[in-house]
């Protein structure tokens, strides 16, 4: 095979598309078969009994395509996309035996750092980054400092995690994760990284396939094994179409395109921290939950999320495309404003989302929000309203470090 072009990259999305969307029913007849059913739980979102294993689907409409359009002899010993395939099927593999016997969280880990090792040996492996205002900073990589595949490692674990516990309402995981992948494939090419920018491109045509069956009200989840693989195939993306880079913005744009679930995942974990309880402990505490209980559909969650991601997406494309800069440290006003309020337009959603779903406590805004709704309520009285939320909450948590109360349980997984 030739070098690698955008249309190859359409016809992998395609490919994934089309063997994700033909095998999800397949894969739900056998999750049915053999008893891997999410049932409805008392703080999930699901309503019916609902089948898993939607992720080995995404697994095989990737396989297809990566046999179809990645090239061989591409990265360290011409093999790095069989190391990433393999890692892809043993986490796979892992994930569907969890979504069937739920392992035991050790051993989910060990699941997942055997996957990371499994694709650093065959070379996605972070070696140096390249910052703004800094240049290149090189991890230490000999003898017994060799921090960069240690870090690469751990870098591809927390990103599968990341997607895991973000993978909580139906859609939510499968189109999140397609607009992000989507990004990366236009990113990849214009880095002049095609092999990945392709990986990418699959990868978001698998998700997308998947998502036919997974869009509210879903008929099939795609599970750990989904939301797993999903987290280790972007990890590998970002590695390999970005960070590898010497692009000045090469390490800032997957932060930003990753931001959403990132941000999910940073806030749930400080609250179980927070009331001391494990941070693999599944609660109702993700921003689709909260959505949920302040009276958003389905529907109307993963449109909000849908969104605020393709916000993020468009401001790490206009980093990248954008002639704002030189790129020899010279800035061009009319261009710099645009990203200015670019970026500012990109907060400001985000904070309003923060504030609308009360993760941070605004007791002031909260007094002026419900005197909007109660108009004759005085603002002593809102106050007190917010005030005595805030005990109601310390009360909670503190009945839940001591284990008076029952800590909110719910599957992050779908």
């Amino acid at each position: 095979m030739g070098s690698l072009s955008e249309l190859d990259a359409l016809y992998a999305f395609l490919v994934a598309a089309a063997v994700a969307a033909l095998l999800t029913p397949v894969t739900m007849r056998l999750a049915r078969a053999v008893g891997a059913v999410d049932e409805p739980r008392e703080r999930g979102l699901s309503d019916r009994p609902t089948p898993l294993l939607g992720g080995t689907a995404i697994f095989a409409g990737v396989l297809v395509a990566a046999l179809i359009f990645l090239p061989q002899g591409y990265g360290r010993g011409s093999h790095l996309w069989d190391g990433v395939l393999l890692g892809a099927a043993l986490i796979t593999l892992v994930g569907a035996l969890d979504d069937r016997f739920d392992l035991p969280p050790a051993v989910k880990l060990a699941g997942q750092v055997a996957a990371a090792v499994i694709v650093v040996h065959y070379g996605v492996v972070v070696k140096e980054i390249t910052l703004p205002f800094v240049g290149k900073l090189a991890a230490p990589n000999a003898g017994a400092t060799n921090a960069g595949p240690a870090l690469t490692v751990v870098g591809l674990v927390v990103m599968m995690n990341v997607v895991n516990f973000s993978d909580g309402a139906d859609g939510l995981a499968a189109g999140v994760c397609a607009i992000i992948a989507a990004a990366m494939a236009v990113l990849a090419f214009d880095l002049g990284r095609a092999p990945p920018g392709v990986l990418a491109a699959l990868t978001a045509g698998a998700a997308v396939g998947f998502l036919i069956h997974n869009f509210p009200p879903a008929s099939s989840f795609m599970g750990d094994c989904g939301s797993n693989l999903l987290g280790l195939l972007i990890g590998c993306i970002t590695v390999e179409a970005a960070v590898k880079t010497a692009a000045v913005v090469s390490f800032v744009l997957p932060l930003i395109l990753l931001a959403v679930p990132f941000l999910d995942t940073t806030f749930v974990v400080l609250k179980r921290l927070k009331y001391r309880q494990p941070i693999y402990r599944p609660d109702s505490e993700h921003f689709h939950h909260r959505m949920a209980r302040i009276g958003f559909s389905r529907r109307r969650t993963i449109a909000y999320f849908y969104v605020w991601t393709l916000l993020w997406a468009g401001l790490a494309l206009a980093l990248r495309f954008v002639p704002y800069s030189n790129h020899h440290g010279r800035l061009h006003l009319g261009w710099t404003l645009v990203m200015v309020a670019l970026a500012l337009v990109v907060v400001a959603a985000s904070v309003y989302l923060i504030y609308v779903l009360e993760i941070l406590k605004f007791r002031r805004l909260d007094a002026v929000r419900l005197r909007r709704l109660r108009p004759a309520a005085s603002a002593s009285g809102a106050e007190h309203w917010t005030g005595q939320r805030q005990v109601d909450e310390d009360r909670i948590g503190a009945e839940e470090e001591r284990g008076d109360t029952q800590a909110p349980i719910a599957a992050d997984r779908r």
